[in-house]
């Protein structure tokens, strides 16, 4: 089996670590570059038993640059569709470690590609991460359904949009926001009433409206 290193480039560290508050420690790998050189490991981890590719998603996780716990999410998302619900499940501890949003919105797409390929998943998936402590875990149950259009669950959106509608937090106001943004796009009476009856905070309705204004210019 395989192990990557990434090179590093001292000039590119310093100002991609600024750009996530200092809370990581980077290489200075930028994307493309990073792209490239897992390439091939991500063609061979789907050889993997799904054994194997947890203790290698682990492995690269736990290391300290940014950048592995970058790959070893990008592991997890060319492989997610090979996983059964139990092993799905296993990948919790890691969302829940060294959260910020460039990783908790990468763990959302593999879970939201999951729930999509397997629908009858979707309750259970989601009741892992809504009403969760953690503030991160709920981002995702705000933001699972992305992209999902008529086959959005509305009843499961509304549930975690409402039950964090009065957090101050940033990052929920945004996911609220995006989430709405989104589904706008399928269906904008939808979006344009639930503004309008629920009260939701200035950023959010700013968010989930800017597709709605938009449309009403054209």
């Amino acid at each position: 089996m395989s192990q990557l290193s990434f090179v590093p480039n001292p000039s590119q560290a310093v100002s991609m670590a600024k750009y996530m508050k200092n809370q990581f420690t980077f290489l200075g790998v930028p994307k493309p570059i990073r792209a490239q050189a897992e390439k091939e490991l991500l063609k061979e981890s789907q050889q993997w038993s799904t054994a194997q590719l947890e203790t290698e998603i682990f492995h690269y996780y736990q290391r300290d640059a940014r950048e592995y716990q970058y790959l070893a999410i990008d592991l997890f998302n060319q492989n997610v569709l090979r996983l059964n619900l139990a092993e799905l499940k296993n990948y919790l501890p890691l969302i829940a470690t060294k959260e910020w949003w460039d990783s908790i919105d990468a763990w959302r797409k593999g879970f939201n590609d999951y729930v999509k390929a397997n629908p009858e998943t979707l309750a259970e998936v989601f009741s892992w991460f809504y009403q969760a402590e953690d503030f991160w875990f709920r981002r995702i149950s705000i933001n699972l359904q992305l992209q999902s259009k008529s086959a959005t669950d509305l009843l499961l959106l509304e549930q975690a949009i409402l039950f964090d509608r009065k957090t101050a937090e940033f990052f929920i106001q945004k996911a609220i926001g995006w989430s709405l943004r989104e589904y706008s796009k399928t269906d904008p009476i939808y979006v344009t009433n639930f503004i309008a009856k629920n009260n939701l905070s200035r950023l959010a309705a700013r968010e989930g409206g800017k597709h709605l204004k938009k449309e009403s210019k054209k």
